[in-house]
């Protein structure tokens, strides 16, 4: 996914239902753990977004506070046919309105689908 060892990362919308088996593959790639208050500008956020964490926007937003400028965004949804699964429309719409570009999802677990979302190039924040 484009982790490497030494890298902050910072993980958002944890919950039981997240994928044990990624988050440790993470862990070992930054050889360190994720974290959950940033002191200083990190390097990714690990965001676990499910329809019922609200406006998809609202995440994308919330992940850019410690976001470094040249930093990405790793958007964790539940796969289609999954509780919790967030149509792609909304998901490229709320990346719009966050003025954020996103890329096609890819599936990384058996629950969960992940799409990287970086600012758009010659964007400063």
């Amino acid at each position: 996914m484009g982790f490497e060892e030494g890298m902050v990362v910072q993980e958002l919308g944890w919950d039981s239902d997240v994928d044990e088996d990624l988050r440790n593959l993470v862990m070992d790639a930054i050889d360190d753990e994720l974290v959950d208050e940033a002191v200083e500008a990190v390097d990714a956020v690990l965001l676990w977004w499910r329809l019922e964490d609200g406006e998809v926007a609202d995440g994308l937003v919330d992940s850019l506070t410690d976001l470094s400028s040249t930093g990405v965004i790793w958007l964790m949804t539940p796969k289609v046919g999954r509780d919790g699964h967030i149509d792609a429309k909304d998901i490229a719409e709320a990346a719009n309105t966050a003025g954020l570009s996103l890329t096609s999802p890819v599936d990384m677990s058996d629950h969960w689908q992940v799409q990287k979302v970086v600012r758009p190039r010659g964007a400063r924040r």
